[in-house]
């Protein structure tokens, strides 16, 4: 029994599911979207939507892992204090096999398509098309020979596809079209996505130069990655602000300015110990807070748009709380501090 737990633990480690909001987040808000401005909504695309972009991101987490593993970026010898960076330290402490989580990410590969063919029949060849896009970029982000994330266009990347891609693929599974409205709102969390690989890469800077990874910090630096951090959350928050006039997006957005403080608070954090990755982990937990509670506030302001305009909202209510649920396990680790348990008396790896 104590070995299996440990065991659970470790996957668990490896899945690094407090990072993976990010994508599902973008997900619900698209479909909710679809919800109010078109008014069509099914939850059972709505489920499988979420579920697959879910699996995806975890697949995408453990294929970091595995190919910075095997071109030795991610190194205990490097490894500071912070627990927000560096990966999730399965293959390099030993506690998984690099094969073991090679067959594990490709599974979740494997599980993600089988969504993406079943939602591509149901709805047309766009769902192919970004779903097939997506998957390309979380593989080839460290996977030979393309490896993108090596060369400073991860960080694109992440803003496009966490926000733009994934959460405009969920509008268009319920509502069969694209609008302005859902592109713009969408695209705070990307910005948000884009500040929050910055701040993970600058812990990071000595493990990717060794690496040979070269991210935006490595090339710029990290006193210059501070400045493209706070950009990054300013641009994000400067859309929420103009979003009614720009596309009449509804007023109830500004709810979502309410962690504006969290951010000015992570920035001075960030920019006085950007040297120091232990005592920058508070900046790195609060962007992390700041993306997920952006995203679920932006969520309930066009749910309570919607409601007070009449429409039928018993299934949107009952979506909410699936999404609620699905980010428990993120909220016990991101809001109260409650990071991966790394099963210490586990000598052998996984296999």
């Amino acid at each position: 029994m104590k070995h299996k737990a440990n065991a659970i633990l470790t996957w668990w480690q490896a899945f690094r599911y407090h990072f993976v909001p990010p994508s599902f987040l973008p997900a619900i808000l698209g479909s909710i979207l679809a919800w109010e401005i078109v008014g069509k909504f099914n939850f059972i695309y709505f489920f499988l939507t979420v579920i697959g972009v879910t699996i995806n991101h975890i697949a995408l987490n453990m294929t970091d892992d595995y190919y910075d593993y095997l071109q030795s970026v991610d190194q205990a010898r490097f490894r500071e204090k912070n627990p927000y960076s560096g990966g999730s330290g399965t293959l390099t402490s030993g506690l998984i096999h690099p094969q073991t989580m090679f067959r594990a990410f490709m599974l979740g590969y494997l599980i993600t398509a089988i969504i993406g063919i079943f939602l591509t029949t149901t709805h047309g060849w766009p769902v192919f098309a970004i779903g097939a896009f997506g998957v390309i970029c979380s593989y080839f982000y460290t996977a030979p020979p393309i490896r993108y994330g090596y060369h400073t266009l991860g960080e694109l990347s992440q803003l496009i596809n966490f926000s733009l891609t994934i959460g405009l693929g969920a509008f268009f599974i319920q509502a069969q079209i694209f609008v302005w409205e859902a592109a713009v709102i969408l695209l705070p969390l990307g910005f948000m996505m884009f500040s929050m690989i910055t701040i993970n890469e600058i812990p990071d800077e000595a493990m990717d130069r060794a690496g040979k990874k070269k991210t935006l910090v490595v090339r710029f630096g990290a006193r210059r990655g501070v400045w493209f951090y706070g950009t990054g959350m300013l641009i994000a928050f400067l859309i929420i602000i103009t979003a009614p006039f720009l596309v009449n997006a509804t007023y109830w957005v500004y709810l979502s300015l309410i962690t504006f403080p969290w951010f000015i608070k992570a920035f001075r954090i960030l920019h006085q110990n950007y040297q120091n990755p232990a005592q920058m982990a508070p900046a790195n937990i609060l962007t992390i807070r700041i993306h997920n509670l952006t995203g679920f506030l932006l969520i309930l302001a066009y749910i309570i748009h919607g409601t007070l305009a009449g429409k039928n909202d018993n299934i949107i209510w009952i979506s909410l709380a699936f999404s609620l649920f699905l980010y428990l396990p993120v909220l016990l680790t991101v809001f109260f501090n409650i990071l991966s348990i790394k099963p210490a008396e586990q000598k052998l790896p996984i296999s």
